[in-house]
């Protein structure tokens, strides 16, 4: 029932979720590039991760199989990213 709400507020507000997923994806992706070695890899795995979650809801929402298959790609790579970052696996 809740993701039903969930997919209403994002229909709802399609453009602005999509634009804030974009913002935090530049975002975490300039960290990385202004700070090199010394990124917080952890937080921007995560930062990451979230944005391409809500990139893909809102791809799938939309039926849009390209966008949903490229940011799913992104939400396994951020996984294993958390996992390297986190020390789970080398």
């Amino acid at each position: 029932m809740l993701y039903k709400k969930f997919n209403a507020l994002l229909n709802t507000h399609m453009r602005t979720f999509e634009m804030v997923g974009v913002l935090m994806r530049i975002f975490s992706f300039s960290l990385v590039s202004w700070l090199g070695p010394e990124s917080p890899f952890m937080f921007v795995w995560i930062f990451n991760t979230i944005d391409a979650v809500l990139l893909t809801w809102c791809a799938a929402l939309r039926k849009d199989s390209a966008y949903t298959l490229l940011n799913g790609f992104w939400i396994l790579i951020g996984i294993i990213g958390i996992a390297r970052a986190g020390g789970f696996i080398n």
